[in-house]
């Protein structure tokens, strides 16, 4: 006898395991002198980050004000941070705790630098003044004027017989401070531009600044003379001196020789000669890049050195391998457009954001891969069967294939081009690769057309980029743009949706029109065939989803609850249901049987533009325009196992109230029915009890057992009890009862006591209500009883009187 086919559990709970955010809005980034920490701004905050795992381990709190400058002690003890409030405040980095606070300038501080000890902190400000401070006892050493401008860049510079702050500001002039005579000694004249940044040679001979006028002078710091001028050829945004013993692969005698490094807004990293001007090494650009460098962070540890760049990412390059990158992290994903599970275990996110990168992000570690390519806005993502290959449509009017192999050690070696697809005349909105091969691929565009290329004939595991596939055949699709692109499991058939609000299903062979699906009032967002059945199924922006027949092309369903357009949508657990996300920014998942909505995740506050599920299906990916990835892991195994384990306590529960009950232990009785929050059953103990009062007994209930029971109710507890006194004293058969209850508590429990129970206004208005009428209720029935003493007493007047008469006669 065969083998019963094991029904699939319906899904009926996600949990948000994991929400990605930005880590860096822009503005300064640092890394603790042991590296182990990366300190970012986000907006008016300072974010401390585990530079391993990415988990934040505090914010510096911010005060409304976005955050100008920050800079790190060397020995790693505390952040001094400013900000537009123009407020300096002074953080120890093992706490997060704020040492120390006050006003430093009458403009925003703009630039910072600390001295080899610890002990001092420069401030540079847009007042064209700079102040010295002492860090641990918080006062000003030392007050400089003398610039016409923005403060720019500082530099402590100490020998044997010199302390100097060396200054730089955007009147395009270089000063020297002597900090033991408190005077200007020295005034720079050059540069025509901004000074950018500054750097003291090892020996402390030599001085180097970068400007924005692109070149690097050098100076002689003894003579204070100009002796050589570099023509760099960017517009220089900050400049640095390497140690003496630095080791670069590829370069010789690198090791003794005086070497600074600069970056500007070319992107690129360089380390130059300092004695004779010439390049010596600089970093591969990456390709179609548009970023610039803002800062580059120097770690002398792991000789490396971090860029940071004006697309909020932040590059880490290792010095000793000739400038090769080897790590990445992104700052800021912009708007999250589209997104896959890739490699073979779906242990990464490919993701689209709003720009023309591809960020390949390991979902168990803090290692981001950035992938260049495109030379526009990448739009959509679509991943192979097996998770190794990557196709990705852009505003390039192209569609690039990429190899993917996210356990190579080389980040480089992670993802490749392995071809382009080039034929559309405008972007790409939609593309697809089949579920059973890689012998071709479909995109559609914002030209109206389909195209089906031919990857029959690549050997796409050579990973030639500029590799182009033939298109065998381009059909005019539909009216409008094509937003999805959707290939049946069995790769014979694929079916657009578009923005002319119709779903059209195509032969895979030979392009023919099959049918097409009518019915949506607005545009279709996505479409996507069932695993199982002949359907598809299409949401809209008119709020609905339609599942529809692959056979005759009707609609056999319709969904709503959205109340936006819906942007995704797909099949989930077999065909049996599905999930989609909207514009309302919410995820919904839903029984295809009965059209209902199973449960609504929540965490997003902008358009889910993008969701993705694992092949395993335990987990859902969504991002959207808030900036937010959020993983959500189906969890309704346990939750179905903490339903029927609740369900066992309070049988068990139930059966020891009622034992309590019938032993009159009246203490666990009462506790357990207001743990178990049953107030007919505490109802009916009460009233039973006082009902029961034995003669000559003084307690308020009738049981001075539970009178001591209620005076020594907790706080959580004796608001509890208070809820249900209100409930009960709603009802005239009940009123005896609670007004009893509420008799012993306010015996038991002094003013102060009560007005320290949460919303206690509230509760003792609606008691006090209902108390009013019974006693208005009372005061009737005893103005009514006074009738009847007076009948009983008009009828004993009238005893004597009957008796006289009957003697007269």
């Amino acid at each position: 006898m065969p083998d019963t086919p094991i029904k699939p559990q319906h899904k009926i709970s996600f949990k948000s395991t994991l929400a990605i955010g930005s880590l860096f809005t822009g503005g300064k980034a640092s890394i603790t002198p042991d590296e182990q920490h990366l300190i970012t701004t986000i907006g008016e905050d300072i974010d401390v980050t585990d530079i391993q795992n990415g988990k934040i381990l505090f914010r510096l709190n911010g005060d409304t004000e976005i955050i100008t400058t920050f800079i790190i002690t060397p020995n790693g003890k505390y952040l001094i941070s400013s900000s537009r409030s123009l407020t300096v405040k002074t953080w120890d980095l093992k706490t997060g705790k704020c040492m120390r606070s006050f006003k430093a300038h009458e403009a925003p501080v703009i630039v910072m630098d600390v001295d080899e000890s610890s002990t001092l902190v420069a401030t540079g400000s847009a007042d064209s003044t700079i102040k010295i401070w002492d860090i641990e006892r918080g006062y000003c050493t030392h007050n400089f004027r003398g610039h016409g401008g923005i403060i720019s860049s500082l530099k402590f510079w100490k020998d044997d017989s010199k302390w100097m702050l060396i200054s730089g500001a955007d009147d395009c002039n270089i000063r020297i401070w002597d900090l033991s005579k408190r005077n200007c000694v020295a005034v720079l004249k050059s540069h025509v531009s901004i000074i950018r940044g500054l750097g003291v040679s090892n020996d402390g001979k030599y001085l180097i600044s970068g400007s924005r006028d692109k070149v690097v002078n050098l100076w002689d710091l003894n003579k204070n003379k100009l002796i050589k001028t570099f023509p760099i050829y960017e517009t220089i945004e900050t400049i640095g001196i390497l140690n003496p013993d630095t080791f670069i692969s590829e370069i010789e005698n690198s090791i003794g020789r005086e070497l600074f490094y600069t970056g500007g807004d070319n992107g690129i990293i360089r380390i130059w000669d300092l004695q004779s001007g010439k390049l010596v090494k600089a970093q591969d650009p990456e390709k179609n890049a548009k970023y610039g460098i803002s800062d580059i962070i120097y770690l002398r540890k792991s000789n490396c050195l971090v860029a940071i760049t004006t697309d909020q990412n932040i590059l880490f390059y290792n010095i000793s391998s000739g400038l090769k990158r080897i790590k990445q992290i992104v700052g800021h994903n912009d708007e999250i457009i589209d997104l896959v599970y890739v490699g073979p275990t779906e242990s990464h996110l490919a993701i689209a954001t709003n720009t023309e990168q591809i960020r390949l992000f390991n979902i168990d570690s803090f290692d981001n891969n950035i992938i260049y390519g495109h030379k526009d806005i990448v739009i959509c993502l679509a991943k192979s069967f097996d998770g190794k290959f990557l196709i990705s449509g852009s505003k390039d009017n192209t569609a690039r294939l990429w190899k993917i192999n996210v356990e190579a050690c080389e980040a480089e070696e992670r993802i490749k081009g392995s071809g382009i697809c080039v034929g559309h005349t405008e972007a790409i909105g939609a593309v697809a690769l089949p579920n059973k091969s890689l012998k071709f691929c479909i995109t559609g565009s914002q030209d109206r057309t389909v195209k089906y290329w031919d990857l029959s004939q690549a050997d796409l595991s050579k990973c030639e980029e500029e590799y182009r596939p033939k298109a065998l055949y381009t059909h005019q699709a539909h009216e409008k743009d094509i937003n999805s692109i959707s290939i049946s499991s069995n790769d014979k058939m694929f079916a657009t949706g578009s923005q002319d609000k119709t779903i059209k299903i195509w032969s895979v062979s030979d392009g023919k029109l099959l049918g097409t699906c009518t019915g949506h009032k607005r545009g279709v967002w996505c479409v996507q065939f069932s695993p199982v059945d002949y359907t598809i199924v299409s949401s809209s922006g008119d709020k609905t989803i339609k599942i529809w027949s692959t056979n005759d092309f009707s609609c056999l369903k319709t969904f709503e609850g959205h109340t936006n357009t819906v942007l995704r949508v797909s099949f989930i657990t077999s065909g049996l249901q599905l999930i989609s996300s909207g514009s309302d920014g919410l995820i919904k998942l839903w029984n295809c049987k009965s059209n209902e909505c199973v449960t609504t995740l929540d965490n997003h506050t902008e358009k889910i533009w993008a969701l993705t599920i694992r092949k395993d299906e335990n987990f859902v990916a969504s991002g959207g325009g808030d900036s937010l990835i959020n993983l959500w892991q189906d969890c309704t195994i346990e939750e179905m196992e903490a339903r029927v384990k609740e369900e066992e306590e309070l049988i068990l529960k139930e059966q020891d109230l009622s034992n309590y009950l019938l032993k009159k232990d009246y203490k666990n009785a009462i506790m357990l029915a207001i743990s178990l929050n049953q107030p007919f059953r505490l109802l009916k103990l009460f009233t039973e009890v006082l009902n029961n009062r034995s003669e000559g007994d003084k307690s308020i209930t009738g049981s001075e057992s539970i009178d001591n029971i209620i005076a020594t109710l907790s706080k959580e507890n004796l608001e509890q009890v208070l809820k249900y006194i209100r409930d009960w004293n709603t009802n005239a058969k009940n009123y005896r009862t609670s007004q009893t209850i509420l008799h012993a508590i306010v015996k038991s429990f002094s003013s102060q006591d009560l007005l320290e129970i949460n919303g206690i206004k509230d509760i003792l208005d609606g008691i006090l209500s209902y108390t009013e009428r019974h006693y208005q209720r009372l005061d009737r029935l005893i103005t009514d009883s006074y009738i009847v003493d007076y009948s009983l007493h008009s009828m004993d007047l009238l005893g004597p009187l009957e008796q006289n008469f009957m003697e007269e006669d």
